[in-house]
């Protein structure tokens, strides 16, 4: 059994953990010969193991969003 200040202490360095693993499996993707998909400043692309990029399409800025805020998108 863990203590609380393991658990805690664990907890915390979930966000590094889940970082590490998008990035492993980004590369593990491009490594394998596949392309991946991602959205950089707006906009989607495809990107293949060379590095080069394919323009899919633009998307909707990022919307900062408060608690108990409804935003409504149309």
């Amino acid at each position: 059994m863990r203590t609380e200040k393991e658990i805690d202490f664990l907890e915390n360095h979930i966000p590094t953990l889940a970082s590490s693993a998008v990035q492993k499996a980004y590369l593990d993707a491009l490594s394998s010969g596949n392309s991946v998909i991602e959205a950089i400043d707006g906009e989607i692309f495809e990107i293949f193991p060379d590095g080069s990029r394919k323009f899919i399409k633009m998307i909707l800025a990022d919307i900062d969003v408060s608690n108990n805020k409804k935003i409504f998108i149309q």
